[in-house]
């Protein structure tokens, strides 16, 4: 099918779309690269490229941030264990609670002066408005940060209807996609849900009842898993927002 891997018999005519922000209205991997480069330099002994300072902060091989989701550390502690864990892996220092504070400060700064939209964001806005489809986004990080984000970014119109804190977990608990869905005042079989991470966004959405589609930027199609989690045929795929439109029946 033309803009998008339809892999589901059949589907739903959605009349509304929820919208993951980061890595998916926003290019938060950037903005990662922009603050980790700042930090790297300040702090670290060893010089990891850009890449793989971004891949290393992205993997979170300790599960921080979702353990964060779940409700089980607070936004702090999470990233606070990450950054010690960066320093351990390329040769920066402990940092206890004064030492975060001032990394974290270095840190935000550079993360926030790197927000940017992705360029297909305002365009499948655009179109979305064109046609006469409402939409929203539905988040794993707190609502008013959210907000402050796709601000920067030009995209103030995008209203965040729930956020990592609204319920103090977040994806892929199915209880936020419902109230996602409440608040955009549609039934969840009627919402198409973007996401660029395939397992708590496109396969939690479509376990919660609505049409999960997996924003795969990299076009790596089927290949290695997202936490395990192979490419079902239970989600559409697309690579871009500008084929959300034409990946599902609206």
């Amino acid at each position: 099918m033309a803009g998008g891997s339809r892999t589901q018999a059949g589907a739903a005519v959605i009349a509304a779309v929820l919208f993951d922000v980061d890595d998916t209205l926003v290019d938060t991997r950037g903005a990662f690269r922009h603050s980790l480069t700042s930090v790297a330099a300040a702090y670290l002994r060893t010089t990891p490229t850009p890449e793989e300072l971004t891949l290393t902060w992205r993997t979170d091989a300790g599960g921080h941030y979702r353990a964060h989701t779940r409700g089980e550390i607070s936004y702090r502690e999470q990233r606070k264990r990450r950054a010690n864990e960066l320093h351990t892996m390329y040769d920066g220092p402990h940092l206890d609670d004064d030492a975060y504070d001032a990394w974290n400060a270095d840190f935000e700064q550079a993360f926030r002066d790197g927000w940017r939209a992705h360029d297909d964001a305002a365009s499948c806005l655009d179109a979305l408005e064109a046609a006469g489809i409402a939409y929203g986004a539905l988040s794993n990080a707190a609502v008013a940060y959210q907000e402050e984000k796709l601000a920067a970014c030009g995209l103030a119109r995008v209203p965040m209807l729930v956020g990592v804190d609204t319920l103090g977990f977040g994806k892929p608990d199915r209880r936020v996609f419902a109230l996602a869905a409440e608040r955009l005042g549609f039934a969840p079989h009627q919402i198409a849900y973007v996401g660029d991470e395939l397992d708590i966004d496109a396969v939690a959405a479509s376990a919660a009842g609505m049409t999960g589609i997996w924003l795969d930027r990299s076009g790596d199609h089927g290949a290695s898993a997202h936490h395990g989690v192979g490419h079902p045929d239970t989600v559409t795929r697309v690579t871009s927002l500008r084929e959300v439109l034409a990946a599902t029946t609206f």
